[in-house]
């Protein structure tokens, strides 16, 4: 049996406090299709954390629907996705925004982040109609390797996107993880005024399941319940996620469980860089991609849950380490003290 498991955040259940809610509304009776109370609390208070009451804000049960969602209804046929060849709709959601009809057109990226040079010259591979037509620019935050974007970055990408006439969408699986990052300098706020839309990842940061897809530009909004019906995606008991969002909403609960699931990986982090080892990308959210030997990974392995991510010679690869909001400092320094014992 492993003494612990680094494989993603959400192996745990849920923060008691959402249990709790559940527990105490269990008998309410309450409307469906996420016209509840609790859904309604839950919108207005994520309104007043993005300082953004016109908003639109919509609870899907997990991120992979939501992503296929929102850019199947924000794109006309012949419209495409702009994303890097990391992107989670590119490597691992089965091919679903290409079975609602649109491309993804791919760009490498050496950090899992766009740039506005990088939208350009996509935009300018395709000049007419016999090509697809560029129209929404797809990053993540953090990105699939753990990276962040800077207000810098994303005011930079904003600013490319409305020049060229095209829709920026961020994932949110981990944006609780980004925001909360000693890195990072932005904003829910800025998040509200930069982006088209974006959605807060739930599942990755206490609930149970949900994310919270946030729609800030009017032209999207229109309707928007038609094509969550349409994917079913407009669950009869959506009081399910809209309570999720309550209790992560009606205080500080959903940054201080990213800043925790983060204070756990930095310390992770500050041990591996201290025995030497370096990364894949630098070290900023709940995600670690630590470069280690092979035959040390495979002692490790035999401890621990955790994913090779990449080869990077022939002896080193890179492994993907995540902690959680649960995750408990003694395993931390657990797994610390066990690789200092390997490597010595």
């Amino acid at each position: 049996m492993l003494k612990h498991s680094f494989y993603n955040d959400y192996s745990e259940g849920a923060h008691p406090r959402l249990l709790e809610i559940l527990a105490q509304t269990n008998y309410a009776q309450e409307s469906g299709y996420g016209e509840d109370g609790l859904s309604r609390q839950a919108v207005e208070l994520i309104q007043q954390a993005l300082g953004s009451p016109q908003a639109a804000v919509h609870f899907v049960s997990g991120g992979t629907q939501t992503n296929m969602i929102a850019l199947a209804a924000a794109l006309k046929p012949y419209e495409s996705v702009i994303g890097a060849e990391t992107a989670h709709i590119h490597v691992h959601e089965a091919g679903a925004v290409e079975a609602t009809g649109h491309k993804i057109n791919i760009v490498p990226t050496p950090d899992g982040k766009l740039t506005p040079v990088m939208v350009a010259a996509v935009c300018a591979q395709h000049t007419d109609e016999h090509m697809v037509k560029p129209r929404v620019v797809f990053i993540s935050n953090a990105s699939e390797v753990g990276t962040i974007y800077t207000k810098s970055e994303l005011e930079q990408l904003s600013q490319v996107c409305r020049a060229q006439g095209l829709y920026l969408y961020m994932d949110g699986a981990r944006l609780g993880s980004a925001l909360a990052s000693p890195q990072s300098d932005l904003t829910l706020a800025d998040l509200a005024r930069l982006l088209d839309m974006f959605y807060i990842g739930g599942t990755k940061n206490g609930a149970l399941l949900g994310e919270a897809l946030v729609i800030t530009n009017p032209a999207l909004q229109a309707d928007f319940r038609y094509h969550l019906k349409q994917h079913g995606a407009l669950l009869a008991k959506g009081r399910l996620l809209g309570s999720q969002f309550l209790g992560l909403f009606e205080g500080d609960l959903y940054f201080e469980l990213a800043r925790q699931a983060n204070r756990m990986s930095l310390k992770l982090a500050e041990a591996i860089s201290g025995l030497g080892f370096g990364f894949l990308a630098p070290p900023a959210t709940n995600q670690l991609f630590p470069i280690l030997p092979d035959g040390l990974i495979a002692a490790l392995q035999a401890e621990y849950g955790f994913y090779i991510w990449s080869r990077v010679n022939a002896e080193r690869s890179a492994i993907r380490l995540v902690t959680s909001w649960a995750t408990p400092e003694a395993k931390v320094d657990e797994f610390i003290a066990d690789l200092r014992r390997l490597t010595a």
